[in-house]
């Protein structure tokens, strides 16, 4: 019995930010110094990204910091409350994963009567009842639909995701299982200047990515080569905790990357990646497709070293930094839909990092 994958689906919010109006907005609000105005110019020129799509407008940050980076009585304006951040999750994440979601059980060939699972990933927010609830009910899933959702894990949910979903198809051929992921990055904005949260306000996106999987007997003679996801792999950094972390603060979620994650993944990816990739039957060079999520240009050029790819084969990923930033656990998928729909064949490597650090990595033959 293979698992295959059925569909992909993605979507973003209506209100598309230039990195050029994005720069401005860190001026304006964020950088008290030609210093950090010089800084921030630099990061957002290197950050590899010159689109991307926010469920707010820009207009809405200066509703929050009127009077520029400082309160009018001097202190540091922290712009709004974790509370306040959560309400923005609540009213829009699920209209953008219904969007991606819908268009996905659309293109599957299923009826939502056949969706037997529901499995949801987000780190960006919390809410219950949740996205999962909200699906079933705006899809008209059955009430019996069961659910799962992997929360706050980082850029890398998606494929712990899959992983859930790859379990629940092999557990029984009939289950047919929805995986949806949605992050609003955007939401999480910082309001003060610091040199580690300037890099996530350069960076950081809105957008939600679904798939449709389900086991099947391949038949030999289908015209189409089916995409069927064949494993999964995980690997924890060795003494790496503090090199990437995701807090919750009073002002939004805070991330912190250290300078030293490129090396960190150069050094150790390939000797657990290829021996991962051996276990499956396959070398480095057998894999024609790499899904790589671009947490930002190093961490791709990171990877190629490692992997000894070249700029051709990790173009994708750069081309959705490029056209939608950083959406988190999102962007795997959206690399995923543009290989799937565009006609490339497997295999295919989805590779994403977290806290942890940990790289988790599914496969598609």
């Amino acid at each position: 019995m293979d698992v295959e994958l059925l569909s992909v689906g993605v979507a973003v919010p209506a209100h598309e930010i230039t990195q050029e109006a994005s720069l401005a907005l860190t001026e304006r609000i964020c950088c008290v110094d030609s210093r950090q105005r010089r800084f921030a110019k630099a990061l957002y020129e290197h950050a590899g990204v010159a689109t991307r799509y926010g469920v707010l407008p820009l207009a809405e940050a200066d509703r929050w910091a009127p009077n520029g980076s400082l309160d009018t009585d001097g202190t540091p304006n922290l712009g709004p409350s974790t509370e306040a951040r959560m309400e923005y999750y609540q009213q829009h994440a699920l209209p953008l994963a219904l969007e991606a979601s819908g268009q996905a059980l659309d293109r599957s060939g299923c009826q939502p009567s056949e969706i037997t699972h529901v499995v949801t990933a987000s780190c960006t927010g919390f809410t219950a009842p949740g996205v999962d609830l909200g699906l079933i009910q705006h899809l008209r899933l059955p009430p019996t639909t069961e659910r799962i959702h992997v929360g706050y894990m980082g850029c890398h949910g998606a494929i712990n995701a899959l992983r859930a979903a790859r379990g629940l198809a092999c557990a029984d051929g009939r289950n047919r299982i929805l995986v949806c992921s949605v992050e609003l990055c955007t939401i999480h904005y910082a309001f003060q200047w610091s040199t580690e949260r300037m890099l996530g306000n350069a960076l950081f996106a809105d957008g939600s990515g679904a798939v449709v999987l389900g086991a099947r007997e391949i038949t030999a003679n289908e015209s189409k080569h089916p995409w069927r996801l064949a494993a999964t792999g995980s690997y924890v950094f060795p003494d790496t905790a503090d090199a990437m972390t995701w807090s919750i603060g009073n002002h939004g979620f805070v991330m912190s990357i250290s300078s030293e994650l490129p090396r960190l993944i150069q050094a150790n990816l390939h000797e657990w990646l290829s021996v991962w990739l051996e276990r499956q039957g396959l070398g480095v060079s057998d894999v024609s497709l790499w899904a790589v999520h671009p947490g930002g240009p190093r961490i791709v050029e990171a990877v190629e070293a490692a992997m000894g790819l070249t700029h051709e084969q990790t173009a994708i990923s750069r081309q959705v930094l490029s056209t939608y930033g950083n959406m988190s656990s999102a962007t795997v998928l959206f690399i995923l839909q543009s290989l799937f729909d565009g006609g490339a064949q497997p295999p295919c490597v989805l590779l994403g990092f977290g806290p942890g650090l940990v790289a988790e990595a599914a496969l598609f033959i």
